[in-house]
């Protein structure tokens, strides 16, 4: 049955307000100036406010070379340079550089030259020459120290000319890098040697090359300063002649001045009569409003998101922020117990005498936007947390969304995170203190918590965050994985790869811990269970060296966990970066071997050489010695729940 239709009195009064809108809207654009520079306010990443000068989203505004749009198929900011579209992957404030991937590549006919087409699929070599951008140094010694294996494994050079040229000489893939002796772009860096250039070209304008531009070079900067200061308008350009020369558009202030009276006069009626439709609008508003029942009053819009997935009965509880604040005492810094992923975690006290774990999320926080947070990210933890059940996975008690901020209330775990055990954050745990059996149990704990997401929840959850600092310890030494903001479900959508088929994962944007993040989900965006098994493979080496994922303090090439111990696990010198706490028990080496070789499986190069994570968990059995679901291990390892739990398939905010 269709919705009845609104009353007359409705109808009428919006009818009435879009006229008026429009009415003035018109008048405003045509009093203002028909050549004004106004910036839209539609953006698309990676820019979150409008862009600066030169940038900008409105035909006319800007800089002619600097003009910018929101691609449809990517999503992403796009630019054009020489009638090549490239997909703007970066942009930092204050910095004369761009990341750039190209996005429209002019087709050419496939002769066999590679499979599959990649970069053949370039006719000629990417040339910025006569635009603004030249390309950076890094991006042309990345292109100058690759070489083909030799012998050169080449195409039929007849047909494929383009190939073997980019074969034999990868750093002419972008002019103006292989205009010029490509020696002195190598510096100190050595040559690599790949089977498959045009592979490794492919992957390189994916990840995006670096340009830069010069202000001092260029006249439209030092007008654009002049425009500013001295003449308080907008720089931009005269867009329908050829040439493009500068405009300095009057700001707002000079327009009005130069208005006439009889347009002010008008406009002035105009928005006599529009404030007083207004003020009656209003006015009926709250006049209804007060003879509405309660429940009819407006709700916080995170909570009518979540309804709409789940009934409410399913939902953790609603806590007020008056009631958060007042349980962590104002939020007292000598409460704060460490720093989550997106906010500072402080202990709390219900009024009922539990202690809690309070996540305190702020929606503008710098350093939780360069990570990527959003309402998303809350919503996305909520809803996941809500809908899972296990023993090695935190608890979420309550939430609370409030313009002060967001905040998620989880089990307060008093005895740290594994991370502080293993690398002695302050003198509160002693550094290497962990027995082996200890850490076996600890590494067996995480496996189960991510075969459990992997294998007992539809559909699947990638954690995409699993490291040490998000593994917390209780004081029986079980341990809980946390921290769900970034993770992910594997459902079909149109952001998969191939047309309706997730068994090669979900196409997003590398997102994680730098030294835990999937190489092959960096390079390819495609994301899959697997990746979750790379970070705990990377957990498993802090366990077996103590050593952290991440140390400035290694050399360049160790700088990661990972780089380090996989080369010395490949020619059997690991027992030279073993804790040192383990290497005096011998009965701890007899295992140490079997963890190094699983984790060796995990951080395989090539997702696909990967163990899954229920192989993991057979795995680590057979090492602690027991067999699954028998009398080898203790209860507290065991899933509490075998069955499948249904997750909503839309975490979109």
């Amino acid at each position: 049955m269709p919705p009845p239709p609104p009353p007359p009195s409705a109808t009428t009064s919006t009818t009435t307000f879009i006229f008026l809108t429009s009415l003035l809207s018109f008048l405003t654009t045509t009093i203002s100036t028909p050549h004004s520079c106004t910036e839209d306010r539609i953006l698309c990443p990676p820019f979150t406010t409008p862009p600066p000068f030169p940038f900008s989203f409105s035909h006319g505004c800007g800089h002619p070379s600097f003009q910018i749009h929101c691609s449809p198929s990517s999503r992403a900011a796009a630019i054009s340079i020489n009638n090549v579209s490239f997909t703007l992957l970066q942009y930092e404030p204050n910095s004369d550089s761009l990341t750039l991937s190209p996005t429209t590549l002019t087709p050419t006919p496939y002769h066999n030259c590679s499979s599959p087409p990649t970069i053949s699929t370039l006719t000629r070599p990417i040339s910025l020459s006569g635009s603004p951008f030249r390309v950076s140094d890094s991006s042309c010694s990345r292109l100058s120290i690759l070489k083909p294996c030799s012998p050169p494994n080449l195409p039929n050079c007849s047909y494929c000319a383009w190939e073997c040229k980019l074969i034999k000489s990868p750093i002419h893939l972008i002019h103006e890098c292989g205009s010029v002796d490509s020696t002195r772009h190598r510096g100190d860096f050595q040559s690599e040697c790949h089977s498959d250039i045009l592979g490794v070209l492919d992957n390189i304008l994916k990840i995006g090359f670096e340009v830069e531009w010069d202000e001092e070079q260029d006249p439209y900067f030092s007008n654009c300063k002049s425009c500013k200061a001295n003449e308080n308008g907008f720089c931009g350009f005269n867009s329908s002649d050829p040439k493009k020369p500068f405009i300095c558009f009057p700001s707002q202030t000079r327009i009005r001045e130069r208005t006439s009276p009889n347009k002010v006069a008008i406009l002035s009626v105009i928005l006599l009569f529009f404030c007083l439709f207004i003020a009656i609008s209003i006015s009926t508003v709250i006049f209804r409003s007060r003879n509405k029942p309660l429940l009819e009053t407006e709700e916080d819009p995170t909570i009518i998101f979540l309804r709409r997935h789940r009934s409410t009965s399913s939902l953790p509880p609603v806590f007020t922020y008056e009631e958060l604040n007042s349980a962590t005492n104002n939020f007292d810094p000598k409460r704060n117990i460490g720093d989550g992923g997106f906010g500072s975690v402080y202990l709390g006290q219900l009024h009922d005498g539990r202690l809690v774990a309070v996540k305190h999320l702020h929606k503008h926080n710098s350093a939780a936007r360069e990570k990527g947070f959003s309402t998303k990210s809350f919503c996305n933890e909520i809803l996941i947390l809500s809908s899972i059940d296990h023993p090695n996975l935190v608890k979420l008690h309550g939430y609370c969304s409030d313009p002060r901020g967001l905040l998620l209330v989880y089990d307060y775990v008093p005895n740290g995170t594994l991370a502080d055990h293993l690398h002695g954050k302050k003198s509160l745990y002693k550094k290497g203190a962990l027995k082996w059996s200890t850490r076996v149990d600890i590494a067996l704990q995480i496996a189960m918590a991510i075969e459990y997401l992997h294998f007992s929840v539809v559909p699947p959850i990638v954690h995409r965050d699993i490291t040490s600092s998000n593994i917390f310890v209780e004081k029986d030494m079980r341990v809980k994985v946390g921290d769900f903001g970034l993770s992910r479900l594997l459902v079909c959508s149109e952001t998969t790869i191939s047309s309706r088929d997730c068994s090669q994962g979900v196409w997003t944007g590398p997102q994680g811990t730098p030294g835990y993040l999937d190489p092959d989900y960096y390079s390819s965006f495609r994301l899959n269970e697997k990746s979750d098994v790379y970070s705990f493979g990377v957990v498993l080496l802090e366990l077996i060296t103590g050593m952290r994922a991440v140390d400035v303090r290694r050399e360049k090439r160790e700088m990661t966990l990972a780089d380090m111990v996989v080369p010395r696990i490949q020619m059997g010198l690991l027992d030279q970066v073993v804790d040192s706490v383990l290497v005096v028990d011998g009965k701890a080496m007899e295992g140490v071997g079997g963890v190094a070789e699983l984790a060796f499986r995990c951080l395989a190069e090539d997702k696909d050489d990967r163990p899954d994570s229920r192989e993991v968990v057979e795995e680590l059995w057979r090492i602690k010695g027991g067999k699954r679901g028998g009398g080898g291990g203790s209860g507290m390892l065991r899933s509490s729940n075998s069955s499948n739990v249904i997750v909503p398939d839309e975490v979109e905010c």
